[in-house]
């Protein structure tokens, strides 16, 4: 019978080898570019140390920017930054294997099963849908909160055991500084601090008398948050983000509590609770099968029942084998499901209104919001490995077992040659590396910079382009501030008009010349006229005094040169105001366009006749076009630029054939971009055809369009549109005055 004393020493050697890996394999996945939503905000803001959107994320501004300046050779700012998000993961699943290994010490005699049952755990974490699919590229900053939530756990599973002395002290005094730090780069970084508070009060109460170590706790966790002072400062020196512009202490107030969005209280269910938790399980069925889940969803299902019940078993494992680390883990557990699906309050996610067939009423999420849990994800990853070390033990004691003694305790524990004759059972660690790796991937994807790229190019010099969502805006922004693609076109986003900041920033906005030589050759051979001034001729007062909104009653005219048009009774939103006083104030000089991107906009503001389609954009001319040789009335899209529109495609545009090079889209709320190029070909192409062009020239477009619509899962979405007639309003009053004064007016009734 042998004789094994407790192995507290933790296998940090081990652990490093074991995140290396995971950092191989990250980087071997890694986004070689951008992606769609927020990614190229915060890669943009690290490589400008601007700030991105409320609260601004200070410490990964900071960090970032570090990352984008290293000298890596060749590296592009976008893979050093989408390696900052690999290595903060590799991090983290490194600690996660220390946790699982620490547990596993009070049951396990030999440091080899040890060290397998935490790579195990460290494996499982990693390779989760959303851990990976986040961690090859930075959309998020979730990434660096994961890995000092992962560090903090770590730290008081190790204050746990020995919590008493001046080094356990210290450790607190540490973890606190932490949980501070993390608060600067989200909130998010504070996940783990009802978790540390349950196990302080478990293992040593008397903590929280003892005043001079509560002050250094609390001394501590300002510190941490010093990040933050770093905003207003910065804001003065107008990077080119710069959102929230927080430099008064309102508006820096304003923007480190997330005033913009409004989000209602937790008593005030945007959901059912019940529905909420839906979505968080059809998120973790993503996790262990994503690349064939939408096709073989009972397989999917069954495997997360298995990775759920691994877990589980891991968890009741961990409560009875190291009960002191468990006041610990399992609390953080509780914070990462049941807490933060109530505390975060969400609609019906997309997906899953999606799969209930987008029943109208109920309120749902633009985009899918599984990187909410990814910690939640990630850290499972503990408790599946302690799971499958648990029926690992248990078939291999079927095979033969042996008496220790640990301690004053005797176990009777499965012999050396059981667990390795039942070691194969461990390829169930591998599954999900093997069934996410196309969804989790993003190796070679460049579609989103190209899109940008595409989109810029489909603008005139010095031209004004309108967009409305972050898809059609945030891409644009890492093209001409990381990679310098067309800055000389301003950007207005809609939903970013709506602030009293960006119309400033606007106004500031430096004119930056437009490099012919480095656009398209089709705006060639022509001079533009460098302008001189801003888009709006507004002094920063009066752009403060625009009224959020303002009511029309009656159709008004609007008029700017020869443009004339019509529009109906609505509530003008300040972003409507602004466009339309950039378009009296800048049009014709400065080209101004709509994005193909924003729908239906700007229908209301009577536009839509002056529109002539260009590219990606929508171009805004003082007289109503009419058919002619080189343009074409398209049924439900209007008139159509055709020589402009046909040589960007095929001369300029660089999408299509990386959206071609897809292998799956899986997030299916940005499908709209793809679609956007599935639609703008079928458009082209059938134009070319109408207006007897080159056949093989509309072929060649087809054959793209359909390879998109392969490429990205799309077959059979596209349709023709259906022509839509207009709807004749007649005028009664003028808007001029309503522009010049900005004061909030309303058009009196008639009598």
């Amino acid at each position: 019978m042998a004789n094994t004393e407790l192995d507290y020493k933790p296998s940090y050697l081990a652990a490093a080898i074991t995140g290396a890996l995971i950092f191989v394999l990250y980087l071997l996945t890694l986004s070689p570019s951008t992606a769609m939503w927020d990614t190229s905000e915060y890669i943009s803001a690290a490589y400008v140390l601007g700030l991105p959107h409320p609260p601004g994320n200070p410490l990964f501004v900071l960090i970032g920017r570090m990352f984008a300046v290293l000298p890596l050779g060749p590296l592009s700012v976008a893979v050093k930054i989408n390696m900052l998000a690999a290595l903060t993961s590799a991090v983290a699943a490194s600690m996660w294997f220390l946790v699982a290994e620490r547990v596993l010490v009070s049951w396990l005699p030999d440091r080899w099963q040890r060290i397998t049952g935490g790579a195990l755990a460290a494996l499982a974490g990693a390779t989760a849908f959303t851990v990976w699919n986040q961690s090859v590229v930075n959309e998020k900053v979730y990434t660096v909160s994961l890995m000092g939530l992962a560090i903090v756990s770590w730290l008081t599973v190790r204050w746990c055991d020995e919590p008493e002395g001046p080094a356990a002290d210290r450790t607190l005094v540490l973890i606190s500084y932490l949980l501070g730090l993390g608060n600067a780069n989200h909130m998010m970084g504070l996940l783990a601090g009802p978790a540390v508070v349950v196990a302080v009060l478990v293992r040593r109460p008397d903590t929280l008398v003892r005043w001079k170590l509560l002050a250094a706790i609390i001394g501590a966790f300002l510190l941490g948050n010093t990040p933050f002072l770093t905003q207003p400062i910065r804001s003065l020196h107008h990077p080119a983000i710069n959102e929230g512009e927080p430099t008064t202490w309102s508006a820096f107030w304003y923007n480190f509590n997330r005033g913009q969005y409004g989000k209602p209280s937790a008593l005030d269910r945007q959901a059912p609770f019940l529905g909420q938790l839906g979505m968080y399980w059809l998120y973790f069925k993503w996790q262990w099968m994503r690349d064939a889940g939408q096709h073989y969803p009972f397989f999917q299902a069954l495997m997360a029942l298995a990775y759920m019940a691994l877990g589980a078993l891991g968890g009741w494992v961990h409560w009875k084998r190291d009960r002191k680390s468990f006041w610990y883990f399992g609390t953080f557990m509780f914070t990462l499901t049941l807490l933060l699906i109530f505390y975060l309050n969400f609609k019906y996610g997309y997906s899953q209104c999606t799969a209930m067939g987008n029943p109208p009423g109920v309120p749902c999420e633009v985009r899918d919001r599984d990187y909410f849990f990814i910690v939640s994800f990630s850290a499972w990853g503990v408790w599946v490995g302690l799971g499958l070390v648990c029926v690992w033990g248990y078939l291999a004691s079927l095979v033969g077992t042996e008496g220790i003694k640990r301690g004053k305790e005797y176990v009777t524990l499965a012999t050396r040659n059981g667990w390795l004759a039942l070691s194969p059972m461990l390829a169930v660690a591998f599954i999900p590396l093997a069934m996410n790796w196309s969804a989790a991937s993003r190796a070679g994807q460049t579609d989103t910079r190209d899109f940008a790229h595409d989109l810029l190019d489909s603008v005139e010099p010095y031209g004004i382009l309108v967009t409305v969502g972050d898809n059609d805006t945030f891409p644009l922004w890492y093209a001409q501030e990381v990679e310098g693609i067309r800055r000389d076109v301003i950007v207005a986003n809609t939903s970013l008009l709506n602030t009293d900041w960006y119309v400033r920033q606007l106004i500031q906005r430096p004119v930056y010349p437009y490099d012919s030589l480095a656009g398209p050759a089709i705006y060639r051979g022509r001079a533009w006229p460098k302008p001189t001034g801003s888009p709006l001729h507004l002094t920063i007062d009066e752009a403060n005094a625009l009224p959020p909104s303002v009511e029309i009653s009656q159709p008004q005219i609007f008029k700017a040169g020869n443009l004339t048009a019509t529009i109906k009774p609505q509530m003008l939103a300040r972003a409507d105001i602004v466009v339309l006083r950039m378009i009296r104030d800048a049009f014709p000089d400065r080209p101004v366009y709509f994005s193909r991107t924003a729908g239906g906009y700007p229908s209301d503001l009577g536009l839509d006749s002056h529109l002539l389609g260009q590219g990606l954009a929508r171009k805004l001319m003082p007289d109503i076009p009419t058919s002619g040789k080189d343009t074409l009335a398209v049924p439900g899209e209007g008139m159509l630029d055709l020589k402009t529109s046909d040589w960007l495609w095929n001369h300029d545009f660089q999408a299509p054939a990386s959206l071609a090079r897809r292998t799956m889209w899986v997030d299916r709320a940005s499908v709209g971009i793809p679609y956007l190029y599935i639609a703008t070909g079928y458009t082209l192409a059938e134009a070319e055809e109408a207006a007897g062009g080159d056949a093989k020239d509309a072929a060649h477009i087809m054959e793209q369009v359909q390879a998109i619509s392969k490429a990205t899962d799309l077959q059979g979405l596209f349709s023709a549109p259906e022509p839509q007639p207009p709807v004749p309003l007649q005028p009664e009053s003028n808007i001029t005055k309503l522009l010049d004064t900005g004061k909030k007016t309303t058009t009196p009734k008639k009598p």
